[in-house]
């Protein structure tokens, strides 16, 4: 099954006004064949999956990123995410705080320095079907968060759609 890029969906809470001056931003459809997952089995099936290799650079980025007094996600944080009973915007979820959560979508992310970013994980509903579709939105603060994405986007391209491919061949979505 391949992962099909898409654009941000228009029931997406992420703010069209956010989308359209984003400096980048990107959204991947996937499937969903099981359609009674909730929002959080969603986004854990996805993001509580990732392989080693991308762990690998997630905590290099992170170590980096700390030395430029940038808040970025703890080891542990990437190791072992944990999936808790409920969540509410504030909490963590994964590595990163909640801006919004709905019965259908939720949205993290960071504001940092440099740059602020969104992820949202959307259910989609496809005439008979359903779809996942995961956006992410950037906008830049300053020079040294457009030279950070010049270098981020392609690993990010990358894993956003291992990960998707990844969740569908494993059949947990």
């Amino acid at each position: 099954m391949h992962v099909i890029e898409c654009d941000v969906p228009a029931s997406s809470a992420l703010s069209r006004h956010l989308i359209r001056s984003a400096y980048f931003h990107d959204s991947y459809r996937v499937p969903l064949m099981h359609p009674g997952l909730s929002i959080v089995e969603i986004f854990f099936a996805l993001f509580g999956h990732t392989p080693f290799w991308m762990k690998a650079l997630l905590i290099t980025r992170n170590a980096i990123a700390r030395r430029f007094e940038l808040e970025a996600p703890t080891t542990a944080e990437i190791l072992h995410p944990v999936m808790r009973a409920s969540y509410h915007v504030g909490d963590k979820i994964g590595p990163w705080p909640i801006y919004f959560i709905g019965e259908d979508e939720i949205v993290a992310g960071r504001n940092n320095k440099h740059l602020d970013f969104r992820l949202s994980v959307l259910r989609v509903k496809d005439g008979e079907g359903e779809s996942v579709v995961v956006s992410t939105i950037c906008s830049v603060h300053n020079f040294s968060g457009k030279i950070y994405l010049f270098f981020i986007v392609p690993f990010h391209r990358t894993g956003v759609k291992s990960l998707m491919s990844n969740a569908v061949a494993a059949k947990r979505l």
